[in-house]
C-alpha cells in the first residue's frame, strides 16, 4: 500500500501566509519563508505554495517567494497561482518546484493541462480543484479564487482533467475550508472512485481525526492542512503518529516535533 502523505499548504498573499474561512484569507498566518524551513524540518512530506490571489488580479505567481520557499526545504513542493501556459510551468520548476499546479488557467483553456503534461510528464502536472456544493445537489468548479462560478460538475472535471494527463488531483472544498469542522468526505469519496490518480484532501482539518476520516472514508492518498498547522494546534510528528496507529502507512522519521 503508498504511503499517505501529509501535506502543509502556503496560502500566499502580498508576501504573508494567510488563513481564512471559506476562502476568506483575512488572517495573518506568518511569513512562508519561516514556515516552510519548520515543516521541512519536523517531517512534512510534501509542501504546497499557493499565491491565492495571482489569478484573481490577473497577474504571475511571485517568483521571488518562490524560490525562497524552495531554498528551505528538500521535500517535494508543488506551486500554483496565475499559471497560464507551459513557459509559467517551466519557470516555477527552475525556481525549484517539483511540481506544478493549475486551477483558473486549465479551467479556461483545458489543452494546459495537457501542453504541461506533454513537456514536462503528468507526474508534474497537478490539477487543483475549488469545488462548492450545489443547492440541489452535487458540486461544482469555481475559479479566479474561488470567486467565479463556471457551472462546471466537478467530478466530470477532475475526470476531464485526468484523460488530458494531470498526474494529481487536490480537492479543495469551499464550504469547508478553514472551518475545522472536517473535510467533505463525501464528495472524496465519489471523486477517489472515479479517477485513477492519487486525489489530495483539502479544507476542513480541525482534528486528527479528521485527517483519518479523509484517508478511510473519503479514499484519499494525501490530506493537506494549514491552519491546525501553521497555529500550532498539532505538529507533524502528532499527526503521523494518529494516523499510523489507526493502519494508515506513513513514512515516519525522526524530526523534531516542535
Amino acid at each position: 500500500m503508498l504511503t499517505r502523505r501529509i501535506i502543509p499548504c502556503l496560502d500566499v498573499k502580498n508576501g504573508r501566509n494567510v488563513r481564512g474561512v471559506r476562502f476568506s484569507a483575512d488572517r495573518d498566518a506568518g511569513d512562508p519563508v519561516e514556515l516552510a524551513s519548520y515543516y521541512d524540518q519536523t517531517g512534512a512530506d510534501e509542501l504546497v505554495f499557493y499565491d491565492i490571489s495571482a489569478s484573481a488580479e490577473g497577474r504571475d505567481i511571485t517568483l521571488g517567494m518562490m524560490r525562497a520557499v524552495a531554498e528551505q526545504v528538500f521535500i517535494p513542493l508543488t506551486a500554483g497561482g496565475g499559471v497560464r501556459s507551459t513557459a509559467d510551468m517551466y519557470e516555477l520548476l527552475r525556481a525549484g518546484a517539483d511540481k506544478v499546479s493549475v486551477n483558473t488557467a486549465a479551467v479556461e483553456r483545458e489543452r494546459l493541462v495537457s501542453e504541461g503534461a506533454d513537456r514536462f510528464g503528468s507526474q508534474c502536472i497537478v490539477l487543483s480543484i475549488d469545488s462548492r456544493r450545489k443547492a440541489g445537489g452535487g458540486w461544482e468548479v469555481w475559479t479566479h479564487g474561488g470567486r467565479t462560478n463556471t457551472g462546471i460538475d466537478t467530478l466530470e472535471w477532475a475526470e476531464r482533467g485526468v484523460e488530458l494527463g494531470a498526474g494529481e488531483i487536490v480537492l479543495n472544498s469551499i464550504d469547508a475550508d478553514g472551518t475545522r469542522d472536517g473535510y467533505d468526505n463525501e464528495q472524496l469519496a465519489k471523486l477517489t472512485r472515479r479517477v485513477p490518480v492519487p486525489v489530495v484532501a483539502s479544507g476542513g482539518a480541525g482534528t486528527l481525526e479528521h485527517l483519518h476520516e479523509a484517508l478511510a472514508t473519503g479514499g484519499a492518498h494525501a490530506v493537506l492542512a494549514a491552519s491546525i498547522f501553521h497555529y500550532k494546534v498539532f505538529t507533524i510528528a502528532q499527526a503521523k503518529e494518529y494516523l499510523a496507529e489507526r493502519g494508515n502507512p506513513m513514512r515516519i522519521d525522526h524530526a523534531p516535533a516542535n
